[in-house]
């Protein structure tokens, strides 16, 4: 019993490998698996005949990591491989992760809960492209240990002058990182020279194998141990007498008694008591699944975060973050993700592009996107609030990830740097012409959560929020319509909002003209303005041009998803110049009007608009109806119990 309660206690080190193709990385797995009589006769017998078959002169180790039957037949790794071992002084777990550059994203994934890293470098190669990679996305992610392990020494005879220059090189890169612990070692994984035992052959070497490496590393822990930060993943009510909140502790500890404060709610209560399955607990630290109660009724539901009320984590709609793009597909200045972080899921649109790292240098290079196994740093903006810290205070609150809306693919892997702090004027999200200045952030602003939630607000409408955003060339028709579809909703008793362009150029938009920027800035407020009606539970018409395709995916970037319904309104050259009663095209044709849209302008039409009608030939009320029924088949507005048609506009 004594021996178990001591096994149990070992200290765990997390550890991944990686380097380029063909370094020895899964041959230095199955050499500390073998060595340290780790594997069963059975794996032995199988991996033995396998390196037969393949003509192998002695057993391949690399096999027991190459479980897949693809990476045994082209004898290397496609994905990532974690194994287990153990010595009498500390327990391991390995991530053996591919060395293609295609798979950087699979390093990501294996580093990402790592304690240590170790980039193998072949000796005959030296640093290549692929170790600087590797090693710096260590960095990124935080990794505080590093060991570049140099491998195949017997292939160069054990020479040392190889491997003082190998350190050399790498020691310079190093010095641009910032992990604080870099270590390095030579050794023949085939052999197992300085694997698990010192080796003979390299009497230059003073320094101890690798594992004694690995058995010696202080591990102080990636988990943050200070800020208590605890996603709501359920509500738990199994009866009326009980209600709890189910989740992970992301970081810190909590006990009972405690004051929190639930986000983004803001309401503030104290920890009643910690449920497990095994009973109550006096506290629940970092990796704890527990169910928390509260001495105060207050609304609390998936997705939420609850935080000390004296340390609060950053609540922003705008965060500054590094990502690693995973997906063939470039990332591009206003695409639109789902973003999940910790338990919380919302839309998110790519502001801009900072910059592209360029790993054999570190230097910052300019991209209008990212490319796949890219890392960059880029702003993003979310429909609803984030609770983050920054990732290297608390990996856990300081990651994301980026889904892709129509595939549900895993497109990007995210590291919170911190919010967004834009200064007036500086350039922000591209669109043809001049970019835009997205507006300063001001400071020292905390998000306070609605005073009535949305969904009260719709329960006692009796109907959703919606924002139905009607674009289109001048003259198409958007206005006539948006009146026409307000009437019929209000007839109907349904809570509603026009906002028009004139009305809005009057007032919140006088100050902006008409160049590309300006075009850019007045969609951005406008988007921010339908959001606060639709957050009131109001169904929000916007009749603007809107002629920047990437300006309308900002907007509905910021209402959920199903909740945006984008109309392209069209009608032909004749007819929109017919029906110009301000007598704009003509202007325009004259030069007398600079930037109009159809004319000295562009537009860029949708690619997937919810609806598209064409008023050449239709009247403005069927027109209307045909946005009314696409509401009604969305579940957004019940049907009506009788005709409408003749209602009020």
């Amino acid at each position: 019993m004594d021996a178990a309660r001591a096994y149990a206690d070992t200290e765990l080190l997390r550890f991944t490998t990686a380097g380029s193709v063909d370094d020895g990385k899964s041959t230095l797995i199955g050499r500390l698996l073998y060595d340290t009589k780790t594997i069963f006769d059975d794996q032995l017998a199988q991996i033995t005949e396998a390196s037969q078959r393949m003509g192998e002169d002695q057993v391949n180790l690399a096999l027991l990591t190459d479980g897949l039957r693809a990476e045994r037949e082209q004898g290397i790794t496609i994905d990532v491989a974690y194994r287990y071992f153990a010595t009498p002084r500390r327990k391991f777990i390995i991530a053996d992760t591919p060395g293609h550059v295609q798979y950087t994203r699979n390093m990501v994934t294996g580093a990402s809960t790592s304690d240590l890293a170790i980039v193998l470098v072949d000796a005959r190669k030296g640093v290549l492209n692929q170790s600087r990679r590797h090693a710096f996305i260590a960095s990124l992610l935080g990794i505080p240990h590093l060991i570049v392990a140099v491998n195949k020494m017997d292939l160069v005879g054990f020479a040392q002058e190889v491997y003082d220059a190998i350190v050399a090189d790498f020691t310079a890169f190093a010095e641009k990182l910032t992990v604080p612990d870099v270590s390095f070692v030579p050794v023949s994984a085939r052999d197992g020279d300085n694997v698990v035992t010192p080796s003979a052959r390299m009497p230059w070497y003073l320094g101890g194998p690798l594992l004694h490496l690995l058995e010696t590393v202080k591990v102080s822990g990636r988990r943050n141990t200070i800020d208590f930060r605890f996603p709501v993943q359920s509500v738990i009510r199994p009866h009326q007498g009980f209600r709890g909140y189910a989740g992970t502790v992301a970081s810190g500890a909590i006990r009972p008694g405690a004051e929190v404060v639930a986000l983004p709610a803001g309401l503030t209560t104290r920890v009643r008591s910690i449920e497990t399955f095994d009973g109550p607990r006096d506290e629940a630290r970092a990796g704890d699944a527990v169910v928390l109660t509260f001495e105060d009724e207050i609304d609390i539901s998936r997705g939420d975060m609850v935080v000390p009320t004296k340390n609060l984590p950053t609540t922003t709609r705008r965060v500054d973050a590094y990502v690693c793009w995973m997906d063939q597909a470039p990332m591009a200045p206003g695409a639109t993700f789902v973003l999940q972080q910790t338990t919380r899921q919302t839309q998110a649109v790519v502001d801009r592009i900072e910059y592209r790292v360029d790993v054999d240098t570190l230097h910052r290079a300019e991209a209008e996107r990212l490319g796949l196994n890219e890392i960059g740093r880029i702003a993003l903006t979310t429909s609803a609030p984030l609770f983050v810290d920054s990732y290297r205070v608390n990996a856990a609150t300081g990651s994301f990830i980026l889904i892709d809306p129509h595939t549900h693919v895993t497109v990007g892997a995210g590291m919170v740097r911190g919010e967004v702090r834009d200064v007036p004027g500086r350039a922000g999200p591209g669109a043809p012409g001049e970019p835009a200045a997205t507006g300063p952030v001001s400071a020292n602003v905390v998000w306070e959560g609605w005073n009535i939630g949305r969904e009260a607000r719709e329960a006692r409408n009796r109907h959703r929020a919606a924002v139905i955003w009607l674009t289109g060339l001048p003259g198409a028709g958007k206005t006539p319509i948006a009146r026409q579809v307000e009437g019929l909703l209000f007839a109907r008793g349904c809570q509603t909002m026009l906002l028009d362009g004139d009305q809005i150029r009057h007032g919140l938009c006088g100050d902006l003209g008409f160049a590309p920027a300006d075009r850019t800035e007045n969609i951005r407020r406008v988007g921010e303005v339908a959001r606060l009606f639709f957050e009131q539970g109001a169904i929000v018409l916007c009749a603007f041009v809107s002629p920047y395709r990437q300006d309308r995916d900002r907007a509905r970037a910021l209402v959920p998803d199903g909740r945006f319904l984008e109309v392209l309104v069209t009608a032909g050259d004749e007819v929109r110049r017919a029906r110009d009663p301000k007598g704009h095209y003509a202007r325009a044709d004259a030069g007398r009007v600079a930037d109009f849209t159809g004319v000295s302008a562009p537009y860029e039409a949708s690619v997937a608009p919810e609806l598209v009608i064409d008023t050449d030939g239709a009247g403005i009320e069927a027109c209307a109806y045909r946005i009314i029924e696409a509401l009604v088949a969305r579940g957004l507005v019940p049907a009506a119990q009788g005709d409408d048609r003749g209602a009020p506009s």
